[in-house]
């Protein structure tokens, strides 16, 4: 028998505890889960975005968008940075302490005697998608938690579905070629749904169409049926034209980061594809959704004096992106990197573009058993060449005294950017006054894997 949630510290321990069932790819948890439930995923019309990277950003734009449009509109993210309660948002409000309280109770005693262990992702999954049915939303914009196919959000029936892009990430799950990982990420296509991807690889391009084909699912692809051109950066946001099924100039965005641009307009073909259903997003709105767009750790300036950026960069692609915008934003500052990396991540690819970047570099590590530490990062830039006389490399025990270390150092022309993980970034802001809840948290997995 189980023992009432009382209070929110109870629930957030017994959702950390869930992690101990592991990750379990497939559907078959989530189902049962819906089923005990009513079937709350049903409740609501949805949009399912999948993706290596910028699936948060999309997801946000999105939800921007259509709230800005008349619509009640649910948000289910992963992972957060500070607080487990940024994963679920109806119009950008986060869920409250005494609903995550009510709702993971409701979960538990409705499983109570049931042969059933869910992860930890399945079943926020359901929290998710019953906060959302019980208040009634119009819309949710849920964004898988890995892969797609055998992820939890799954047993979604969407209007739209969207991948963002494919790379190489969590391959010790989904595979190690980019075919086998587009795949994966394409379980998400349904029959007679459209597909919107961002994907620029021609392989992926094509894999997609194939399988968007066999689905009967029309695609949209950018570059082809909608682009953007990139017509201002710096590091408060982006303006930006759009060409799709309407062509909307000067746009802006309070996100940075030339990779922005994909996301942005992804988005608005997602609205556009709707707006020939019951959208309503018009161009007014559009622009609104736009500018009323917020998200934490993509590039985000948490701090002005000294001026500290936080980035969630997790995986080479990211990096690259992350490097290449930071030379673009800021081409006369000098660039103070905080690093730390999970140990199963590509340590190497991921530090590559960024140490090249930087004039010092600490390396550090998160409170977190799965985190590499700062002297073995130290030795993959020394065993692949990054060293060199201009940059300094140094260790820090923590997030905490990296950040002083890095502030101490800091001058006039420099900038403190932190990245390699969401636990580093959400350390660094909870470091910097933010105040977090369950840190554990920011994973859905177990140690071995992550983000």
């Amino acid at each position: 028998m189980f023992s009432d949630l009382n209070n929110y510290n109870d629930t957030v321990d017994y959702l950390y505890g869930l992690q101990k069932h592991g990750i379990k790819l497939g559907l078959a948890n989530t189902v049962e889960l819906m089923n005990i439930l009513g079937s709350p995923q049903n409740a609501f019309r949805s949009i399912h975005i999948a993706g290596t990277n910028g699936k948060g950003s999309t997801s946000a734009i999105i939800a921007s968008i259509l709230a800005e449009s008349g619509f009640r509109v649910g948000l289910f993210t992963s992972p957060h940075l500070v607080s487990f309660t940024e994963r679920i948002r109806i119009n950008n409000r986060q869920i409250a302490e005494s609903d995550v309280i009510k709702m993971a109770s409701g979960i538990r005693k409705s499983i109570e005697g049931k042969d059933l262990r869910p992860t930890f992702f399945e079943f926020v999954t359901a929290m998710a998608f019953q906060y959302f049915a019980l208040q009634n939303v119009d819309w949710a914009v849920v964004e898988t938690g890995m892969g797609g196919r055998l992820d939890a959000t799954n047993v979604l029936r969407p209007d739209i579905a969207v991948i963002t892009n494919v790379s190489r990430d969590h391959c010790e799950f989904l595979g190690s070629g980019i075919h086998d990982i587009t795949l994966e990420k394409a379980g998400i296509i349904k029959p007679g749904v459209p597909l919107i991807t961002a994907a620029q690889t021609p392989g992926v391009v094509k894999l997609l169409s194939d399988i968007a084909a066999s689905r009967g699912a029309g695609i949209h692809v950018y570059g082809k049926d909608f682009k953007g051109s990139l017509l201002h950066m710096d590091g408060s946001g982006i303006t930006f034209d759009y060409s799709g099924d309407a062509d909307y100039r000067n746009l802006s965005m309070p996100l940075t980061g030339r990779y922005q641009i994909y996301n942005a307009c992804t988005a608005i073909r997602v609205c556009e594809i709707l707006g020939r259903q019951t959208c309503r997003a018009t161009a007014i709105r559009v622009r609104a959704g736009l500018q009323k767009v917020r998200l934490e750790g993509r590039l985000e300036l948490i701090s002005h004096s000294p001026p500290v950026f936080l980035d969630s960069a997790h995986n080479p692609e990211a990096a690259d992106s992350l490097a290449a915008s930071v030379r673009e934003i800021f081409p006369d500052k000098k660039i103070i990197l905080v690093a730390g990396i999970m140990n199963d991540k590509d340590a190497v690819g991921i530090l590559q573009p960024l140490v090249r970047l930087a004039e010092s570099v600490i390396l550090t590590r998160p409170a977190y058993e799965r985190a590499a530490p700062p002297e073995k990062l130290m030795e993959i830039i020394k065993d692949s060449g990054l060293t060199g006389s201009r940059c300094t490399i140094d260790t820090a025990d923590t997030v905490a005294r990296a950040l002083e270390l890095a502030k101490a150092r800091c001058r006039e022309d420099h900038i403190i950017l932190v990245t390699g993980s969401f636990y580093t970034t959400g350390e660094a802001k909870e470091v910097s006054g933010g105040s977090g809840i369950l840190g554990g948290l920011r994973e859905y997995h177990r140690a071995g894997s992550g983000k």
